[in-house]
């Protein structure tokens, strides 16, 4: 990892050596202990590991097998849009060497994936290059002792079709649960110093990232879509002062109320320019009487980013989830997610729920006006 350094921004060039999380975690720690023990601190500390392409520590090889598919791996989209059909973010195309670790020898000539992984091997740009590469001789020799073996079991049986789908969701599912892992193992060793220090009483600590992921719902990895996997976040909170320990919240809140709950808890005041609202009286279990009951959604990199998604919005309640995909497409979608959770019927065409269909319509348009969409 190449560290900036912070004098009138010039660059350090110098190399740090280790694996991500652990390095970013000895800097927060380090931030922490050197820190002015007599003023208040915000600390905002952030991990790579969950994005793309998934390299576990040497120590939690293997750690993570035969992981169940979900139920509905083998989606076959047929009640929803064209734009389910038309992504390119399914397993299946998931590329050989960046996703799957294997060498260009490994599989080459082998035919697999269809959209934009297809199993091409492109040497200006795979893993091999930028992230094995750059690996010290210590970490290339413990990654080929995992993964030598991996490699010469494909190389002497290789797969196709349905088996070749499967095992790369097993491959994706172990590399990225063991990146994971060291996230949460990181995350205990600051909740530890916060603890061994004295601090715990005392500090606000929110757990949340920036958005939910597919691990094989539909078929998909990434991200993107309004279904639950990508839309949901984890959020956890722990303030021993004014959260009681042990809640669970269905309330719903989004990520634009993170910093007028922040504000809150410090006594500043919170801009009137903000759209979000603060979580303080929710994650003290006393919700507000007029807390919000529907959500806004939009997803717009379409078809400029990665993955195919269309540009869509929505609104979402406790029980329904209206989406309109539009751009090249135009296209709703409804869900009952009481009686549908995985999202797997699309109702819009259902004539008992007409009525529910305008209303959710209803409710969009006044929070695209409140929220000066354009």
């Amino acid at each position: 990892m190449v560290k900036i350094g912070q004098n009138g921004g010039t660059a350090d060039t110098s190399i740090t050596i280790g694996y991500t999380s652990d390095v970013i975690t000895d800097m927060a720690l380090n931030t922490l202990k050197s820190r002015d023990k007599n003023k208040p601190f915000c600390m905002l500390y952030h991990h790579k590991a969950p994005h793309r392409n998934w390299m576990p520590h040497p120590r939690d090889f293997g750690k993570f097998k035969d992981i169940p598919m979900p139920d509905n791996f083998w989606d076959d989209y047929q009640t929803r849009s064209a734009a389910a059909k038309e992504q390119d973010m399914h397993v299946k195309d998931m590329f050989m060497s960046l996703d799957m670790k294997l060498m260009p020898e490994d599989y080459e000539g082998i035919p697999v994936g269809t959209g934009g992984g297809g199993g091409k091997f492109d040497p200006t740009n795979n893993w091999v290059n930028n992230n094995y590469g750059r690996m010290t001789d210590e970490q290339k020799a413990a990654w080929k002792a995992y993964y030598d073996p991996i490699r010469k079991k494909f190389r002497d049986n290789p797969l196709s079709g349905k088996e070749l789908i499967e095992w790369k969701y097993q491959r994706y599912m172990e590399d990225y649960l063991g990146s994971v892992k060291a996230v949460d193992d990181n995350i205990g060793r600051v909740l530890k110093y916060l603890d061994d220090n004295g601090l715990a009483e005392n500090t606000l600590v929110i757990y949340t990232s920036d958005q939910g992921f597919y691990l094989g719902e539909h078929g998909w990895y990434d991200k993107r879509f309004m279904y639950e996997e990508s839309m949901g976040m984890p959020l956890v909170a722990r303030y021993p002062k004014a959260i009681p320990a042990g809640q669970v919240n269905e309330d719903l809140v989004v990520n634009v109320d993170f910093a007028p709950t922040f504000l809150d808890f410090a006594g500043v005041d919170i801009p009137a320019e903000f759209q979000g609202h603060s979580l303080r009286p929710v994650l003290a279990g006393k919700t507000p009487i007029n807390w919000r009951n529907s959500v806004y959604y939009e997803y717009f990199e379409y078809p400029h980013g990665w993955h195919s998604v269309k540009q869509h919005y929505g609104v979402r309640t406790d029980r329904y989830k209206l989406i309109h995909f539009f751009n090249d497409i135009d296209a709703w979608e409804l869900y009952d997610l009481e009686l549908d959770p995985s999202e797997m019927h699309n109702l819009i065409e259902d004539a008992g729920l007409q009525t529910v269909i305008q209303e959710l319509k209803v409710e969009l348009t006044r929070l695209r006006k409140e929220l000066k969409v354009t």
